[in-house]
């Protein structure tokens, strides 16, 4: 009796989606940005308006994360087939004393040649960081030329129509993204 009881009440609210990323709809953060692309155009996040959008900070001289993270971006670009046209890949450097325009875009081009780089002062990128929780430090080197960076490793993800949705962490894989933007672009038709 219980039990047939759960199962009505359960059948009356409405399905909530199983996504592999952490679920961050409603977030008081990250809601929009200002910043110039590779091609230096200033953007901002309704530019993409009918788009999945996936911000992931860091580096173009990033050993391993960075480019490991826009790799997956781009199989999830192609695992998503038509539908991979309304992906948009933004990579915002953290790193714009070295990260030139002209790097950025040759640092896109390994990946998707839709995805963008952005950039922005060092003041304006602070202030970016912190809208988005964003923690970056530069670690010294041998030489002044030869720092890295620390930096979060994780992507935002918002829906077509420009809502912070989900937060996705390294590592996951292009698996789980590639269904969690399918289910962003499922609920946009």
């Amino acid at each position: 009796m219980i039990a047939g009881a759960v199962v009505l009440f359960s059948a009356c609210s409405p399905q909530q989606a199983a996504f592999s990323s952490v679920d961050v709809t409603g977030a008081e953060y990250a809601k929009n940005f200002e910043l110039t692309d590779h091609n230096g155009q200033v953007r901002h996040l309704q530019d993409f308006a009918g788009k999945v959008v996936v911000v992931f900070f860091g580096y173009t001289q990033c050993p391993d994360v960075c480019p490991t993270s826009m790799t997956e971006l781009a199989e999830v670009k192609k695992a998503l087939g038509k539908d991979g046209d309304r992906l948009q890949g933004l990579f915002v450097t953290v790193d714009p004393q070295r990260d030139t325009p002209e790097l950025l875009k040759a640092y896109m081009a390994n990946f998707d040649p839709s995805f963008l780089a952005l950039y922005a002062t060092p003041d304006k990128l602070v202030e970016v960081a912190k809208e988005y929780k964003i923690y970056f430090k530069k670690v010294d080197g041998k030489s002044s030329t030869s720092y890295t960076m620390d930096h979060s490793a994780g992507s935002y993800v918002y829906d077509t129509k420009g809502q912070l949705r989900l937060f996705t962490r390294y590592g996951m894989g292009p698996k789980g993204l590639t269904e969690d933007v399918r289910i962003l672009l499922k609920q946009a038709s």
